[in-house]
């Protein structure tokens, strides 16, 4: 399997990770509805046996309990992965959430407890929502880096202006946005400008939250819990809906070909850009891990980049 180094850290990474969103669970605002904490254990372990050596999670899903989880599975394995985790999002005892950079310290320390480690491998900022805080956050983040507490720093979901300003205070391991073949707002001048400048990227959402997998139907999504947040999602709407199903079953017709699903060829098309070092990819049980694994190794052909593109483009 071939790895990547991300940016000019010394982490090379498999060509996928394990993306612990849906393994925090329900019932908190951005839940992918309820989840069994055994499926989620069993599920890391098993990325892990197959080769996955890195894990992306945030303090917010399932409010630290995505944390937990992990901690408790990694804790487990006798091979350890990379341990990636996020700050910038808060909640307090009614679970209500907020965005903000100034308890970067606190979560932090919580994070490290949560996960059961001494040292955060890539800790980022989630959101820049409180931009006048950005420089302040960065310097925060910083001194933990040199404080040991974490190994490497990176951002999500920030501009190239933001990404500017962080690395006047101190050098950015990586930026972790969303990229799929339904969101590509990052191709016109964040991509170009991370490779430009060496900084990692590790995307989130290849399958747009499964609705590139071929799994999903519109029977499915009337049917998804009350809890998850995709009931409510643009996308998970018409007529972005069909649209977006319609995409699917086109790249089932190209996973056919070569006995993969249409989610292995979604994470192949986001990883053909030469600036994506990694893509995160979900699983909520040891099935599903093993339904995108081939990702791990499938690459597209130019030819069949090329067809997805002339599809994409005819159909916008």
């Amino acid at each position: 399997m071939k790895i990547s180094q991300l940016g000019s850290s010394d982490m090379w990474l498999t060509p996928i990770g394990f993306g612990a969103w849906a393994v925090g669970g329900g019932d908190w605002a951005f839940s992918w509805g309820p989840q069994d904490d055994r499926d989620s254990i069993a599920a890391i372990h098993r990325a892990i046996e197959l080769g996955v050596n890195w894990i992306d999670t945030a303090a917010i899903y399932g409010l630290g309990h995505s944390e937990e989880i992990v901690g408790r599975a990694v804790k487990k394995s006798a091979v350890k992965p990379f341990v990636f985790t996020k700050c910038g999002m808060v909640w307090n005892e009614k679970k209500e959430i907020k965005r903000t950079l100034r308890e970067i310290r606190r979560e932090c320390e919580e994070s490290l407890r949560r996960l059961q480690v001494e040292r955060i491998d890539l800790y980022q900022i989630h959101w820049p929502v409180e931009d006048r805080d950005v420089e302040e956050a960065w310097s925060t983040m910083a001194a933990l880096q040199k404080e040991g507490k974490v190994r490497h720093i990176g951002v999500s979901n920030f501009s190239v202006e933001q990404m500017e300003r962080c690395r006047a205070i101190a050098p950015i391991t990586s930026l972790q946005p969303p990229y799929s073949m339904i969101n590509r707002s990052v191709e016109a001048e964040i991509l170009p400008w991370c490779r430009e400048h060496l900084v990692g990227v590790i995307n989130y959402s290849p399958m747009h939250s499964g609705l590139l997998t071929g799994a999903m139907t519109k029977e499915r999504v009337a049917n998804l819990p009350a809890d998850d947040f995709r009931r409510n999602a643009k996308n998970y709407q018409e007529p972005q809906l069909s649209r977006n199903l319609e995409i699917a079953e086109f790249l089932k017709q190209i996973g056919t070909r070569h006995g993969v699903s249409a989610g292995v060829i979604a994470i192949a098309w986001t990883l053909c850009n030469p600036a994506i070092t990694a893509a995160i990819v979900g699983g909520r049980n040891p099935q599903q891990v093993e339904g995108v694994w081939p990702a791990a190794n499938f690459r597209l052909s130019k030819e069949e980049f090329d067809e997805i593109n002339a599809y994409l483009a005819a159909h916008p």
